[in-house]
């Protein structure tokens, strides 16, 4: 079987992840190089938004996935604290109200597997963002680094 292939492909992709949202808490948002699913997470004293944006690659049939989270706490005194995070995240929530009538939990491995569910059926791969593969070479650099340090450390103070 081929792979995916060409503006039918994503448009294809596009409406299959649309239609796999429908009923859920994740909004389906259009963009010119992809897709974004958008969720609200409950948080106790504040507000976040999870998207997950999903940038398609047509002519190559791969994907990148990254995620983009929004948060607004309030703080004591009336202060607030609004952060924005980038990249790759992977988090678990928790919350009901003060009388225990309400519950609500959100996993962000939930919309990863959704988004790489359908994009598995229709034969798209995944590639990683250029980011994060900057991010593990910079990872296997530094621990090089220290394993050199820690090696010249041992043959300069071995007895």
């Amino acid at each position: 079987m081929n792979g995916p292939s060409g503006a039918h492909a994503a448009d294809e992709l596009r409406a299959r992840v649309e239609a796999a949202t429908t009923g859920t808490p994740y909004r389906y948002r259009w963009t010119e190089r992809g897709f974004d699913l958008i969720v609200d997470v409950p948080l106790p004293g504040g507000r976040r938004v999870h998207t997950y944006r999903v940038v398609l690659l047509p002519a190559e049939g791969t994907f990148t996935l990254a995620d983009v989270v929004h948060t607004h706490e309030r703080g004591p005194f009336g202060t607030t604290r609004r952060t924005v995070e980038t990249g790759r995240a992977r988090y678990r929530t928790w919350s009901r109200s003060l009388d225990g009538s309400e519950r609500h939990s959100f996993s962000s491995a939930d919309g990863h597997r959704l988004i790489r569910g359908v994009t598995g059926e229709l034969g798209w791969r995944e590639r990683k963002p250029a980011a994060q593969k900057a991010a593990l070479v910079a990872g296997a650099v530094g621990g090089l680094v220290a394993l050199g340090t820690l090696i010249a450390l041992a043959v300069v103070f071995w007895p």
